[in-house]
């Protein structure tokens, strides 16, 4: 035992992992907790040399807890996981991954004061000086936000890489030598952290989500509040103006910290659209809407909030515009995958809330929505204020019935048992000038591994029509951890 302290890792995917690793390389010890156990997960434990538990007992799980100095649950540990209140009754922290790896940029900040980590070590060694960290939360938006900025800085000769939620762990990008992370964080990352401090920060938006793990609305604004509540004088949040909820928090940042608000249509915001132009009120117009890949009203927010990020960030106005012209739509965000008849095709697999859903289809004149799938707690009666444009809906899933309820009276409702059934009852639904728009708002755990593979099967299914046009260019999928230095 060197002093760096004891880790108890609750799950063991692709943030268990790197925390471990983190562990291990900082001299600490760390036992690895799987609730679903296979070889290859045990294989991978023993290879970075700590213990791996598997489905533990209540009592062998006291005892790990017990044992530790701090417990780290993985971004998908359930909130009725019994790790959480053994480490509140043994009086141990749950610290998130983010919480280790803001630690690791300042190694005088560090892990000092949780008990038995007095001896953490910091970035020791880091070739490049610790790097600046913007963060980035919200309920919709985040991915294409924290892409565009880390393109943004990349194209203004910034050294920047993206981790967190997007993908990469931020334990693991913080290490890379980059001048400036970009993270995306959760409000599960954000929950369980208490020296988080990112130099710029930026809240998106807030709309119900994930209230099948937070107990309520309070609860999961209060964690999203948490992206800036360490920030300081000289630090910079970045806020969406027309959000009553984001906007209140904003007003309620320690002295000298500088924000700056983002609206789409209002000008007193700092970035706002007018007319036909993107504009900053520090130099006017900074790009014309029309140059952008696609231009639908979150697409417009999308840009604004970034550009405001990433120019606090260190970012030129040439870079800023270069990556918004240049940057395609992520995948299974409002994709084009498909045109013929008339109709287009249009996977949005990654919209699992109710909001995301009604900022997907405002961008069109008329819409046949495929909608449902495993809720999270959230009121979907929601989904009937789509109408218009929306004008008839496929319902599918766990949820089909409560999306069904929605658009009662509003507009006629077909379900389907299956994906291919729904895209078969999509086209006989549909008529020239539509846009066919795959928008769950749920998750996809009732039918599919993740909201990619749900996209994926959608998509082949509509290119394998028959009078989809094989010569169309679908917007191509975006890999976020490609090029993101």
């Amino acid at each position: 035992m060197t002093g760096a302290g004891r880790y108890l890792v609750v799950g063991f995917g692709v943030t268990g992992k790197a925390v471990a690793a983190w562990a291990r390389a900082q001299g600490a010890e760390a036992v690895v907790v799987e609730d679903r156990p296979n070889p290859a997960s045990e294989a991978a434990a023993g290879e970075l040399g700590v213990e791996f538990v598997g489905r533990p007992s209540p009592d062998r799980l006291a005892e790990l807890v017990a044992s530790a100095d701090v417990v780290v649950p993985s971004p998908g540990v359930p909130v009725e996981h019994p790790v959480f209140d053994l480490a509140a009754r043994a009086g141990r922290p749950v610290l998130s991954e983010i919480e280790l790896a803001c630690s690791r940029l300042d190694p005088h900040r560090g892990l000092e004061g949780h008990r038995g980590l007095e001896g953490h070590r910091g970035l020791e060694g880091h070739s490049g000086g610790a790097p600046r960290l913007v963060a980035i939360t919200g309920t919709n938006g985040k991915t294409t936000v924290t892409t565009l900025v880390t393109a943004m800085l990349c194209a203004s000769g910034v050294d920047s890489i993206a981790g967190g939620n997007i993908g990469r762990p931020l334990i693991e990008a913080v290490g890379e030598g980059a001048s400036v992370v970009v993270a995306e964080v959760s409000s599960f990352q954000l929950q369980f952290t208490d020296r988080f401090h990112p130099r710029v920060s930026c809240w998106l938006n807030l709309t119900e989500d994930h209230l099948d793990w937070h107990p309520g609305l309070g609860h999961y604004a209060a964690a999203k509040a948490r992206v800036w509540a360490r920030q300081q004088a000289g630090d910079t949040a970045v806020y969406a103006l027309g959000d009553p909820v984001v906007a209140a928090s904003a007003a309620t940042l320690a002295p000298g910290v500088r924000r700056i608000g983002f609206a789409l249509d209002d000008p007193a915001a700092a970035y706002h659209v007018e007319g036909d132009r993107l504009c900053s009120d520090e130099v006017g117009a900074f790009l014309d809407v029309a140059e952008l890949p696609r231009a639908l009203p979150h697409d417009l927010t999308n840009s604004l909030a970034a550009a405001a990020v990433a120019r606090a960030a260190g970012a030129g106005w040439d870079g800023i515009a270069e990556a918004l012209r240049a940057t395609a739509p992520l995948a299974h965000r409002v994709q084009l995958v498909g045109e013929g008849a008339g109709v287009a095709w249009y996977d949005d697999s990654k919209a699992t809330t109710p909001a995301s859903v009604l900022a997907a289809v405002a961008g069109f004149g008329s819409v046949v929505l495929i909608a449902g799938g495993r809720n999270k707690g959230l009121d979907l009666d929601a989904l009937g204020n789509t109408v218009p444009p929306v004008r008839a809906v496929i319902a599918i899933g766990e949820s089909a019935g409560e999306v069904e309820a929605a658009f009662e009276g509003r507009a006629p409702v077909v379900r389907a048992a299956s994906m291919p059934e729904a895209v078969e009852s999509a086209a006989g639904a549909a008529r020239p000038g539509d846009a066919v728009v795959l928008s769950p708002g749920a998750a996809s755990f009732d039918w599919y591994r993740s909201y990619g593979e749900r996209g994926d099967h959608f998509a082949s299914l509509v290119r394998a029509r028959p009078e989809i046009g094989q010569n169309e260019t679908p917007d191509p999928p975006n890999d976020v951890q490609k090029g993101s230095r």
